[in-house]
């Protein structure tokens, strides 16, 4: 395997990994809401996974810029 295929393996577990947490996270808490000037959202898992995805990927970053 090349270089650039083991660093797109990495990252996506990262992401994979964050995303994991993500979920765990969203389980663990519950239904979460947003009110913001009277008005109230609610916060379904969904957007918690994702960043949770994000968190993971700027983690890869992160290893990447220390650890070459």
């Amino acid at each position: 395997m090349s270089k650039s295929n083991n660093d797109k393996v990495e990252a996506a577990a990262y992401a994979a990994g964050g995303a994991a947490a993500g979920a765990g996270v969203a389980a663990t808490v519950g239904g979460m809401g947003l009110a913001i000037g009277g008005t109230a959202v609610a916060i379904t898992a969904a957007p918690v996974v994702a960043a949770g995805a994000v968190v993971g990927l700027a983690a890869y970053g992160l290893k990447k810029v220390f650890f070459g």
